[in-house]
């Protein structure tokens, strides 16, 4: 994941357990255990770099943010959570009155996109939501659009996952500039 970019666990894992000629896929470690020695792996090998990576994702975050505030929008993800690789996305979760007004915005401010269905969990209930597909400056950004109603709701990426973390533009612009402070200085 830290070498080749790939940010998906599930296909990591399937690639390590081919690479390793393991059949059975039940004896490979969980995503936290992956995520844990992903981090030990960059902050022994890649820290400066990886930070400054980070830095990036973060200000381009910030950016889309800012000009997606009306929408009630939020950080999540590896670039929330520091683990972003280099081909990684920025995801976003917006709250619009209407899905069709982030389509419009997005269409009068000249930026193209794909668009694709999507789901979310709440407890046991299934959360449609559309995705939006950006090329952010050269970031893919990932806009997950769901009902006003669900912002005050713990989405889940499965019904039995873990919460998603998010963070609104307050909290992501405190993170860039802790991480600011821990980046190497240019010489």
């Amino acid at each position: 994941m830290a070498e080749d970019g790939i940010d998906d666990f599930g296909l990591a894992k399937r690639k390590a357990a081919r690479q390793m000629g393991l059949e059975d896929h039940h004896l490979m470690p969980g995503n936290d255990e992956v995520e844990a020695e992903l981090e030990a792996y960059r902050a022994l090998y890649q820290a400066d770099e990886h930070l400054e990576l980070i830095c990036e994702l973060l200000e381009a975050a910030l950016d889309a943010m800012r000009l997606l505030q009306p929408f009630n929008v939020y950080l999540t993800g590896p670039v929330l959570k520091g683990s972003a690789g280099p081909h990684s996305e920025i995801s976003l979760q917006l709250f619009p009155e209407s899905s069709k007004e982030i389509e419009i915005f997005l269409i009068d401010h000249d930026i193209p996109y794909d668009s694709r269905e999507s789901r979310r969990f709440a407890g046991d209930r299934r959360l449609p939501s559309s995705e939006l597909l950006i090329d952010w400056h050269g970031i893919p950004l990932r806009l997950a659009v769901f009902d006003p109603r669900e912002e005050r709701v713990a989405l889940k990426t499965s019904q039995a996952g873990r919460v998603i973390e998010r963070a609104g533009i307050p909290e992501v612009e405190s993170l860039l500039n802790r991480r600011r402070i821990r980046a190497p200085r240019a010489a």
